[in-house]
């Protein structure tokens, strides 16, 4: 193990040897392909294959010009060359043989026009959007040679990538590289297509695909340019492909495609997820070999991966060799040596060297705040997270979503809601935009703070700037609402939801109902149990006990026991619970025959007792022998 040149600790490797030779170029006619197929359905008419028997009639040429099918690529294409092009004017006086315009008519006008791209383009157009029919794979093909030849290459990417889309959602059977090498055996051609395709794979999101373009091209012994190399690299770094990544990079190796600092960060970044730092080591021992020195890039990648796990020692090491080899550290260097410190509880450090890279010149962007201003709200320091807040708004940095969450939440662990709602009041007169996450996060910690009155007074403040909370924060209020017992605040917020199409849900109707039996409003919360129902909201256990307790608080045995027969018939809610509540009032009552007829017409819905159940009917029983014993005593005196 040493440290390199560059000040990069690595482990010494020996590079792979590549004993495969280059591949010759490739002869296009000695290939065999498989012909190519389409088939069509959308918008577009399927262009018809051309009939050459019915074109090579001999009683066509008795016809007009005009209206001869064996004239019509010869009328297209004088049209083209003329230099006013009407194709539509011509379009009305061919309009007869127009059915004769097939994918073979079509692939001769475009390979006569070879020399005039412009012209060919025309034609192209026309095709697709004046007579509103789809070109074959061939067609297209054709085509993009031609522009590509002529080097308009950004009007052959274009087409290049409708070519692509079509075949995926149109005609699957079709294989776009095998037709472009079949088209170049008629016209002229550029190989660089073959790079455009692997790169409109890749921007097609299509990373498989164009992997399998990228090792065909290699087969039939063409070179691929480093940059659609890094393309391709770039979309199967997205996707974590490793081993193909690496296959890319020796077959580069192979073909003597050198590599360039784009490759190398590339493969770098890739090492570095995969975290095993021998492997980035021998990597950057192998770049060093064939000349390549790391740049900003490169360095900000391994700092970047040092910090994340914890080796912030290995990462300041690097920090002062980029000095050393004259590489300028940027705002992502800093930042990134930032966050390392900060996770480390290093707060102080961290904050040093914010104005070390001040003094050095750089500008603090809002990632480079947010990095100092989280470490200070985990820690609790919210006095010095507030205060570079308005030093960032002071320096004309703009908060982002970020940084105001973690501030509120900062303020919530601290249980300083209120503190947090001021800050927002004054972020708001900044221009600061405060998310509706922001306002939904305080309203709900809020409302767990048993201050439902300063959420609803906040929602009614924000709601006339266009906020709408969802139904999860509404609940949240009612909730609250209802533990303090502000029923009548709790359902006039419930018809603000309907109002707004926001319909109640069991949540809303529970806590509702549940309030309103606690403050012997039992007929109210019945019947907003039966609008629950009409709405198509089933109640549950809790609501069913809701009720039922309500009721036997207000000595209402008859609507307690009609209640949970019908909770028990309709909705199978047998809550032992609720049937003891019921046992209990008239134990209280000491209406021991009343008691006995109840449980007679229980045990016939389902209910059974339990040993809850027998005591309180044995309570009542006593209850009523001593009232007996008492009564008989009054008459005998």
């Amino acid at each position: 193990m040493r440290r390199t040149k560059t000040g990069i600790l690595i482990v010494s490797t020996n590079a792979a040897s590549h004993t495969k030779p280059p591949l010759k170029s490739f002869p296009n006619n000695n290939f065999i392909f498989r012909s190519t197929s389409s088939s069509s359905s959308s918008f577009l008419q399927t262009i018809p294959e051309s009939d050459t028997k019915s074109i090579s009639n001999p009683l066509y040429n008795l016809l007009p010009r005009n209206k001869n099918p064996n004239n019509l690529v010869n009328l297209i294409c004088s049209n083209l060359k003329q230099e006013s092009t009407h194709l539509a004017l011509l379009q009305n006086d061919i309009k007869g043989i127009l059915p004769h315009l097939g994918a073979h008519e079509i692939s001769r006008v475009l390979l006569r026009c070879q020399s005039d791209y412009s012209s060919a383009l025309t034609f192209f157009d026309w095709v697709k959007n004046g007579l509103c029919l789809r070109p074959t794979t061939q067609n297209y093909c054709f085509i993009i040679h031609i522009l590509t030849w002529s080097r308009k290459f950004s009007q052959a990417m274009k087409l290049l990538s409708e070519l692509i889309e079509m075949v995926k959602d149109v005609s699957p059977n079709d294989d776009v590289f095998e037709s472009l090498v079949l088209c170049s055996e008629d016209c002229n051609w550029d190989p660089v297509v073959f790079d455009m395709l692997i790169k409109a794979y890749v921007k097609a999101n299509m990373i498989r695909e164009g992997f399998r373009a990228f090792r065909r091209t290699v087969e039939v012994g063409f070179v691929p340019s480093v940059i659609a190399c890094n393309w391709l690299l770039n979309g199967l770094v997205k996707l974590s492909r490793v081993d193909q990544c690496w296959e890319v990079y020796e077959e580069m190796g192979r073909l003597g495609i050198h590599p360039n600092a784009y490759t190398f960060n590339m493969l770098t970044h890739l090492l570095c997820k995969d975290e095993d730092v021998d492997k980035v080591n021998a990597f950057l021992e192998k770049m060093e070999e064939e000349g390549f020195d790391p740049d900003v890039v490169t360095y900000n990648t391994l700092i970047n991966s040092y910090c994340r796990k914890g080796r912030l020692e290995d990462a300041f090491y690097l920090y002062k060799i980029m000095y050393r080899r004259y590489v300028l550290p940027d705002l992502f260097t800093y930042t990134a040596l930032m966050n390392g410190l900060c996770k480390e509880g290093k707060l102080k450090e961290a904050h040093q060297l914010f104005h070390r890279m001040v003094h050095r010149g750089l500008s603090p962007d809002t990632k480079s705040y947010n990095t100092l201003i989280c470490g200070y709200c985990k820690d609790g320091k919210m006095q010095e997270s507030r205060s570079l807040l308005y030093e960032m708004i002071g320096n004309g940095v703009r908060p982002d979503s970020f940084t105001c969450g973690i501030i509120m939440e900062g303020y919530g662990k601290e249980g300083r809601l209120l503190s947090a709602l001021n800050l927002v009041a004054e972020l708001e007169r900044f221009g600061v935009p405060i998310s509706h996450d922001i306002y939904d996060y305080l309203m709900v910690g809020l409302c767990q703070e048993n201050r439902p009155f300063a959420a609803k007074s906040l929602l009614e403040r924000i709601s006339q700037h266009g906020y709408l909370p969802d139904i999860d924060v509404y609940n949240e209020l009612i909730e609250s609402l209802c533990k303090c017992d502000y029923a009548e605040e709790a359902l006039v917020l419930k018809a603000k939801m309907v109002i707004q199409n926001i319909k109640p849900n069991l949540v809303t109707y529970r806590a509702l109902i549940s309030c309103l039996c606690k403050i012997n409003r039992s007929v109210d919360g019945e019947s907003l149990m039966e609008e629950m129902v009409k709405s198509g909201v089933p109640p549950d256990l809790a609501t069913c006990r809701a009720l039922i307790n309500g009721y036997c608080k207000e000595r209402d045995i008859y609507k307690a026991e009609s209640l949970l027969g019908f909770f028990a018939m309709e909705f199978q809610i047998f809550d032992t619970g609720s049937y003891n509540a019921l046992v209990k009032a008239l134990s209280e009552n000491a209406d021991v025959a009343t008691l006995m007829d109840l449980q007679d017409r229980m045990q016939k819905v389902g209910f059974a007792p339990n040993s809850l159940t027998c005591k309180f009917v044995i309570h009542g029983l006593w209850k009523a022998t001593v009232l007996d014993k008492k009564k008989l005593n009054v008459e005998c005196m």
